[in-house]
């Protein structure tokens, strides 16, 4: 049986709650969603049992830290074959923050956060190095205007 069965509204409740914040502690959840904090705690538990819920994430605002440039790159394997040793060498440059397997013109799309352009051209140096790139195509971010999480259920007015 398909463990997407498993999940009820319930689940999927507590899921959008915390999704909107995920430092929000058990026991307001549980009175949003009328249970108790135990059930909540359990149902947690079993999210991420089931891999559903894989951690809990902070949203920074990275330019307040000093990484003023965002920028998606595109990636083009000289051979798809070469995914996996791509990928793995990208794991160790910490810039990469994402990175996505595609269709399309890209075979990986990537997010890279730098602290200004000098640093993201000595980003984008290393990664051109890896074995396997073909070549890549940068694209800078001058705004990020929606950042958002999937809402499982319309707000209730």
């Amino acid at each position: 049986m398909d463990k997407i069965l498993d999940i009820d509204n319930i689940d999927l409740k507590i899921i959008s709650l915390l999704n909107e914040d995920a430092k929000t502690p058990y026991t307001e959840i549980a009175k949003k969603v009328f249970v108790s904090s135990g059930t909540v705690h359990v149902r947690m538990k079993k999210l991420e049992d089931m891999g559903v819920v894989k951690s809990a994430t902070l949203n920074i605002d990275f330019s307040k830290l000093g990484y003023d440039i965002s920028a998606f790159l595109g990636i083009y394997l000289q051979r798809s074959s070469l995914y996996d040793n791509v990928i793995e060498n990208l794991q160790e440059i910490p810039e990469v923050v994402r990175a996505y397997y595609t269709t399309g013109n890209y075979s990986i799309f990537a997010k890279i956060i730098c602290r200004d352009t000098n640093h993201l051209r000595l980003v984008l140096d290393s990664i051109q190095k890896v074995d396997g790139i073909d070549r890549t195509e940068t694209l800078i971010v001058l705004e990020e205007s929606i950042n958002r999480p999937i809402q499982f259920f319309t707000k209730e007015k």
